[in-house]
């Protein structure tokens, strides 16, 4: 699992040199306060760019791979494989060649101290989290950075705002990004009302609203990328672009399946080989993972949720019932939009994207399955990216 380039919280550590850059552990999650260096990637002393892979890290949670946060050379690792780093402090350290050792020797010294106190940064910035009232309705929600354009990250069916953190602290450090979970999911109330596509974009646009944000782009993934695109033609004025990730909704190859699986599993063996489809690679389905997906679905409300989407995803025949391309091709979202599926997609495959040529830019993933943005976050983030540079008006 490739992961997103470290937070630059806790760059300003003093006694750095102004051409030293800190290889931060990073905040992959809102309850992570240590992280494990399982391998490094690179050598000291080898030259590097900015999202190179450095190094294999692991948490309680999950795995991924920590990306250069700029060029140069890698003059120390300060913390080697196997060692446990509070988030926040640094790792290791990239320079260019011509700063002085002895100044990157200062710098390592400062940085062990600080690995030895077992303390996360005391300004490592992770998400805000709150909840908002939207009619009758909770919704919660974290939120990381304070760029002036504004993000909106929403999951897809089953989710929650937590399959977004490599992708959130990537765009955190440029933008204010906020992840979301819909209605039925995460800490949001479970009552979905109808389930249907228009409730779930109301409570996207009506999310908006109860934060003051007059203009956001809209990242979706499975059915958030449907829903984000009903959000947009509904409140044209309030999305200024539009990042689908493996969108639900636009073509006519589905697997029924899975989501019929998905809902129904309510032990450990019968969950655990439908999440298995989700990945290009299987060994991603961790214990955590399951047990985790296990505790959300046993919550008082989840199964009626589940079943009332479900209606609104498939209909009896299994067939897909969501069809968003009419929202696309109408002037009503005429706004950039960047499509992005991983090969391996066994849930929503890559095939649908035939449906979105001359609408979207189609980008196309090797190594990642129906979630890119756990698979290949850096791959989504540049989508993300490209999909807000593209826009015209961007608040």
């Amino acid at each position: 699992m490739t992961g997103t380039e470290g937070t630059t919280a806790g760059e300003e550590t003093t006694g750095v040199d102004p051409g030293i850059t800190p290889v931060i552990m990073p905040k992959w999650g809102l309850s992570m306060r240590t992280g494990k260096i399982t391998e490094w990637l690179a050598a000291e002393g080898d030259a590097v760019e900015e999202g190179d892979e450095l190094a294999e890290i692991d948490t309680d949670k999950i795995a991924g791979t920590l990306e250069a946060p700029s060029g140069g050379v890698l003059r120390r690792i300060v913390a080697p494989a196997g060692d446990a780093a509070p988030v926040g402090r640094a790792i290791a350290l990239i320079a260019p060649a011509g700063v002085p050792d002895a100044a990157v020797e200062r710098a390592a010294v400062e940085a062990r101290a600080q690995l030895a106190s077992g303390v996360p940064a005391e300004d490592e910035a992770g998400p805000v989290t709150g909840t908002v009232q939207v009619g009758d309705t909770a919704l919660a929600y974290a939120t990381s950075g304070t760029g002036e354009r504004h993000v909106v990250l929403v999951h897809g069916f089953g989710g929650d705002k937590n399959s977004w953190l490599f992708v959130q602290e990537a765009l955190a450090a440029r933008h204010t990004v906020h992840a979301l979970d819909l209605p039925g999911h995460g800490e949001s109330a479970k009552d979905v009302g109808d389930g249907g596509l228009g409730t779930l974009a109301g409570a996207v646009t009506g999310f908006l609203d109860a934060l003051g944000i007059a203009r956001a782009h809209l990242v979706g993934h499975s059915l958030g990328g449907a829903v984000s695109v009903a959000a947009a033609a509904s409140a044209p004025e309030r999305v200024a672009s539009l990042t689908l990730v493996a969108p639900a909704g636009l073509g006519p190859d589905v697997n029924a399946s899975y989501l019929r699986g998905f809902a129904a599993a309510g032990t450990r063996r019968a969950l655990r080989p439908h999440l298995s489809t989700l990945f290009a690679d299987e060994a991603r389905v961790t214990r955590q993972l399951v047990d985790d997906l296990l505790r959300y679905k046993r919550l008082d409300g989840v199964d009626r949720a589940l079943g009332a989407l479900l209606t609104t995803l498939l209909d009896e025949d299994d067939a897909p019932a969501l069809d968003v391309r009419g929202l696309l091709a109408s002037g009503a979202t005429s706004v950039p939009v960047v499509a992005l599926w991983g090969r391996e997609d066994r849930v929503i495959p890559a095939s649908n994207a035939a449906s979105l040529k001359g609408r979207a830019e189609i980008r196309l993933v090797d190594g990642a399955g129906h979630m890119p943005h756990m698979e290949t976050p850096g791959e989504v983030v540049t989508a993300v990216e490209h999909a807000i540079a593209g826009s015209e008006g961007a608040p």
